[in-house]
């Protein structure tokens, strides 16, 4: 059985091209997202995936309809061929029921694992690279060490009130909160 699967991203985006290329293929049934693919609940997907049997084949339009990364392709992948259901792209030419198309397919998976280990490694080189440098990742400290004891001699003379303290300082009551987790009772008590 020829099993088809269509998705577009937003509600103003239309499915007939994918429709119209997966029957003309001969899909048996096509079931259908409407949603990004970043989201990993997609029913129409499940719902696919479920009807799927040992010898069907698993069509999509293109690959990037089907997963949202490389890695969740070739996991998708993995799990069609251990049930023995093959893979089809209509636009990429990718024929997982083929020992060439298989061949192709961890050919790309080596290349993206490849790629992400590259990534990796040069993501922690510049990391390294910018802290022997001196530079600290991260946000920016909301508050100084000089803007600390103003809003601890602020909230300890109960003049205003914690709302009051954090607009004077520059910053939201929750960041005051966070330093001083008691609010004025810890600056009173010293904790």
């Amino acid at each position: 059985m020829l099993v088809g699967y269509a998705r577009v991203s937003t509600d103003d985006q239309n499915l007939d091209l994918q429709r119209t290329a997966l029957s003309d293929v001969g899909c048996d049934r096509v079931y259908e997202d409407m949603m990004s693919g970043a989201r990993a609940e997609r029913p129409g997907l499940g719902q696919a995936l479920d009807v799927l049997r040992n010898g069907d084949t698993f069509l999509v339009w293109r690959l990037d309809r089907l997963a949202r990364s490389l890695k969740d392709l070739i996991e998708i992948s993995e799990q069609l061929d251990g049930r023995g259901v093959g893979l089809r792209s209509i636009q990429e030419s990718v024929d997982t029921t083929t020992s060439s198309g298989r061949l192709f397919f961890h050919l790309m998976g080596a290349l993206g694992e490849f790629e992400r280990n590259l990534i990796r490694e040069r993501t922690r080189a510049g990391l390294e690279a910018a802290r022997k440098r001196g530079k600290v990742g991260g946000r920016p400290r909301a508050l100084s060490d000089g803007d600390l004891k103003a809003a601890k001699v602020l909230l300890a003379s109960h003049e205003l009130s914690v709302a009051d303290v954090a607009r004077r300082v520059g910053v939201s009551p929750a960041t005051l909160y966070r330093h001083f987790p008691g609010g004025r009772s810890s600056v009173l008590t010293g904790n």
